[in-house]
């Protein structure tokens, strides 16, 4: 039983669940449908699952851990509204981005074509490194997975899913 919980953690850590689904070339409605791979979630970090996790990794307490996360929240805040790029070692960087209208001369532009901002977030190598290993196990849809039509809430298959 142990031994099924380890390997259960070590495959979750080195395997991404995907499933295959149908999609239209939304410039080629006229052609046949494809099939694509999907990511699926196998669950969720919540912010206190993360925060006990580094706490048993670190001498730091978990007031320390919540303390230093919220810390860098907030001045990443800070620095994204002055315009900064944060950037946050091998995680990667964060940077607002902008959507407009579009005017035929630069003149003519005022800020209130501007739409919309967002954080744009730009993976670091400790995360882009992860997907040159990743190992994939292909599971069934969400809408297959529902116990009620038969498919394993677990999101595995029973069978080779190819045949």
């Amino acid at each position: 039983m142990v031994y099924t919980h380890f390997k259960n953690l070590i495959d979750m850590a080195t395997s991404m669940n995907y499933s295959v689904v149908a999609r239209k070339n939304p410039s080629k409605k006229d052609e046949p449908s494809k099939y694509y791979a999907l990511a699926q979630a196998s669950g969720e970090l919540d912010f206190d699952e993360m925060c006990e996790a580094i706490t048993g990794r670190t001498t730091c307490t978990e007031t320390d851990v919540r303390a230093a996360l919220a810390g860098i929240i907030y001045e990443a805040k800070r620095a994204l509204k002055a315009g900064r790029i944060v950037r946050l070692g091998d995680l990667g960087s964060l940077q607002m981005g902008l959507s407009s209208k579009g005017v035929e001369k630069a003149e003519d532009f005022t800020a209130s074509m501007i739409k919309k901002s967002r954080v744009n977030f730009r993976p670091g190598k400790g995360l882009t490194d992860i997907a040159k290993t990743m190992a994939y196990t292909r599971v069934l849809t969400r809408s297959l997975q529902s116990p009620e039509s038969g498919g394993s809430a677990e999101g595995g298959l029973d069978e080779n899913p190819l045949g």
